[in-house]
């Protein structure tokens, strides 16, 4: 396990899980917005959702209450997250079930529509392609898949000066600026970053089409891309 993805089985950390987001991600609450907007243009109105990094359950509750009629399929490694998501979607949870590790526990499907948000970022190029492939072979010819995660410039100067603006976002929006120091360090020295032409690439090869970007805020992206 990656220092990055240690938080996620801290219980002082995971209490604290929803209000991090917020402060790293400009938009976070309107991604999820924007999730749901995209998905229902393709997807019926009883869709069966995957949802891959769904720990925390923020994005499922997001969904559940912009979609009264689709059911979701969420899928974490960290049973402390997946119990978490569990308060978090609460009366929702008849509509969710929730299954322990990656992608290949998730159900064969077909999905009628999927996400990743915030998750791809902590796999490398040839497991983030696996992973890719593996959704799309969850879901039906022409479903809809929305992704988004960290993904920017490179170039070593251009690296740098992004994650300084990312940091200095957290901290404009009140994390503790001992907690983005530490947390920007980590992500210098162990997350799998890559630029968005990459990133759209990893998604082609895993055989999606029309993949599209939607979000882009500081050293964040998203794509809405179709099985």
């Amino acid at each position: 396990m990656s220092e990055l993805q240690k938080p996620f089985s801290d219980p002082q950390a995971i209490a604290r899980y929803t209000e991090g987001p917020p402060r790293f991600v400009p938009g976070f609450f309107d991604l999820h917005k924007m999730a749901g907007i995209l998905l229902g243009e393709r997807a019926p109105v009883d869709a069966r959702v995957l949802v891959l990094g769904a720990g925390g359950g923020l994005e499922l509750k997001a969904l559940a209450d912009m979609h009264e009629d689709w059911t979701f399929d969420g899928v974490d490694p960290s049973p402390h997250m997946l119990a978490l998501a569990e308060r978090t979607i609460g009366a929702h949870a008849p509509r969710v079930s929730l299954h322990e590790g990656l992608i290949d526990v998730a159900p064969e499907g077909p999905f009628d529509a999927g996400t990743c948000l915030l998750t791809l970022h902590f796999l490398d190029a040839d497991e983030r392609v696996r992973t890719l492939r593996e959704i799309h072979r969850r879901l039906k010819p022409g479903a809809p898949f929305v992704a988004a995660h960290s993904s920017f410039p490179q170039a070593k100067d251009e690296r740098s000066r992004w994650l300084s603006r990312y940091a200095a976002f957290a901290v404009a929006s009140g994390a503790d600026s001992a907690q983005v120091e530490k947390m920007h360090a980590a992500v210098e020295a162990h997350l799998n970053l890559y630029t968005p032409e990459q990133d759209e690439m990893f998604m082609r090869d895993a055989g999606f089409s029309d993949v599209t970007p939607f979000y882009a805020a500081f050293t964040w992206r998203g794509w809405i891309a179709y099985a």
